[in-house]
């Protein structure tokens, strides 16, 4: 059968894109924690041979973007191919062999055909805890990799059909939730299954030759188009910057510097200027970093390719080593999802100046991640684990999103009545919020309220966040977003709380309160239509006094309406 039909190239490419959405489903309908099954922090995918990214689910960019090479980091350097066998399932969370983070757990299973191997699948999940100094294992104060919890090197849980029990039984006792762990450890291994069993019909149906050969040529359709994607740039060196807040341990800021080269259908991505590594734990190997950089590429010059393999090829990445995009052993690294945002907001604010009509204002750019160890009068505890987003910026055309997940990590929010069934917390305020977009002709998205109470006799608190000091940034002359804060309320005192905690002791009754940021705004403030800023001072999106001193705005019968409410 001919791989160089065209039509039977996309019908194969698209039968891998639903084998890897079943297996997306199968882990999302099995899984056992809020975090995988309703804030939906795992992916899925399909591999060749040899361990490149073929076909993904429409999952988490930064986790699909790392798979692949930490795949082939595995083959090559750890367990090489003469050591998988049919049957087997491989692990590791070791961010220092091509994992991510601790707390996201890596699984894969090699498929043979007529005693070939002709493919693998994959699957990451974040599981709600890894053992360490912090419940959820963010230890924001982690000097060291190793006060982050257990971690595994790449082996065999399953050799030849066949779970190590020993090794599972070594993980469980060492994380705080442990039949949550299993449960979705087991929820990653079941969907394995359920890809390789897909992908064996595609093989008895069109023969493993033509599976492997037309795999070759949708990763090789897939780099041809994204050269031409780089091509429609305009050649020219880009630079852009902005700034973490800290690192947790110190107050100082870390900076984060690209310079992008586009010359014809190739692309130089320079993070030379970036700061060196920290000594807390917002550090990103290399694997992570690339992972940004390249959903930020797709996303910004080639959303219409299909994404796998073949889209890194054009790209080439200088990152020093010892630096806070590719650190060395034995940096910490959980809180790593904080660079990797900043990553894609400088390639984004570097682009703008490239395409300015095709980029949007700098979203909120952090995960809000937080995490309470819940302790039961009866010496039980319970491990809450959650991750807020913010505001979309703003672009030529339209104001930003509101709430919306964005940039690497597209996640959902999980219900506050589930959170509420499953924890000792009660929610007291969730919604948008006011005056946190950027100012701009086109409004930045708002940023979020989550704010909760402590019902169990006693907690811990820990949080990994940004956007504290250094606003999400405007385009064209567009305001930036507004800034996030933590506090937390006792007894009505008010205590306002550092981005980056960890061991915060809570009483029941308590009030935790996250605010997010919102997004950058795009252009002039004194250019947005009066129709819209009625609207938002009607909606509540913008407060009078912000209208008048970031708008220009003079009372009106629509403004004391505002005021009034």
């Amino acid at each position: 059968m001919n791989s160089t039909d065209p039509f039977r190239l996309e019908v194969l490419r698209q039968a891998l894109v639903a084998t890897a959405e079943e297996m997306s489903i199968a882990v999302w309908r099995t899984s056992r924690s809020t975090v995988v099954r309703e804030l939906l922090d795992y992916s899925t995918a399909v591999f060749d041979a040899d361990g490149r990214n073929v076909a993904q689910s429409a999952r988490l960019p930064n986790h699909l973007n790392s798979m692949g090479p930490c795949l082939q980091g595995l083959l090559e350097t750890y367990l090489p191919v003469d050591q998988w066998e049919e049957g087997d399932v491989i692990l590791t969370n070791d961010p220092y062999c091509g994992a991510q983070h601790l707390p996201d757990l890596v699984v894969f299973r090699p498929v043979f055909f007529e005693g070939r191997r002709i493919a693998i699948t994959g699957a990451m999940a974040h599981h709600v805890d890894v053992g360490g100094g912090a419940a959820g294992s963010y230890d924001a104060k982690a000097t060291d990799i190793f006060q982050e919890g257990i971690r595994i090197p790449p082996l065999h849980l399953i050799k030849r059909g066949v779970l190590n029990a020993q090794v599972l039984d070594l993980i469980l006792r060492n994380v705080r939730e442990p039949d949550m762990v299993k449960g979705d450890l087991f929820s990653q291994i079941a969907s394995l299954s359920i890809g390789q069993a897909s992908i064996l019909k595609l093989a008895t149906k069109y023969g493993a030759s033509f599976l492997t050969d037309a795999a070759a040529r949708i990763i090789a359709e897939s780099e041809r188009r994204m050269r031409s994607a780089i091509s429609a740039v305009p050649d020219g060196v880009y630079r852009f910057e902005d700034f973490l807040d800290d690192d947790g341990i110190t107050a100082d800021p870390f900076r984060i510097a690209v310079t992008l080269t586009i010359e014809g259908d190739r692309m130089l991505v320079d993070l030379s200027g970036s700061s060196p590594q920290a000594t807390g734990p917002i550090n990103c190997t290399l694997n992570m970093t690339k992972s940004g950089i390249y959903y930020a590429l797709i996303a910004a010059i080639a959303g219409d390719v299909p994404a796998n393999a073949g889209c890194y090829a054009p790209i080439e990445v200088i990152a020093p080593a010892g630096s806070v995009v590719n650190c060395r052993f034995p940096a910490p690294v959980v809180a790593r999802i904080a660079v990797c945002h900043r990553v894609v907001n400088v390639i984004m604010g570097a682009l703008a100046q490239a395409v300015p009509d095709r980029i949007p204002a700098s979203y909120y750019g952090v995960s809000y991640v937080y995490a309470l160890e819940a302790l039961h009068a009866d010496g039980s505890r319970q491990v809450y684990l959650d991750a807020e987003i913010g505001g979309y910026g703003a672009d030529s055309e339209d104001d930003g999103a509101s709430a919306l997940s964005a940039g690497i990590h597209n996640i959902p929010n999980t219900p506050i009545e589930m959170i509420e069934a499953m924890y000792p917390v009660t929610f007291t305020e969730y919604g948008v919020r006011p005056d946190s977009g950027g100012a701009g002709r086109q409004r930045g998205g708002l940023g979020v309220i989550r704010e909760w109470r402590l019902d169990a006799p006693q907690g811990i608190l820990a949080a990994a966040f940004d956007r504290f000091k250094f606003a999400p940034y405007g385009l064209f002359g567009g305001g930036p977003g507004g800034l996030g804060r933590l506090s937390l309320r006792r007894n009505g005192a008010v205590e306002e709380l550092d981005s980056k905690v960890a061991g915060i002791r809570l009483r029941r009754g308590d009030i935790v309160r996250v605010e997010t940021s919102g997004g950058g705004g795009y252009g002039e403030p004194g250019e947005r239509r009066r129709q819209a800023l009625e609207s938002d001072l009607a909606n509540g999106f913008v407060s009078p006094s912000q209208a008048r001193e970031l708008y220009g705005w003079r009372s009106t019968e629509a403004e004391q309406a505002a005021t009034a409410r």
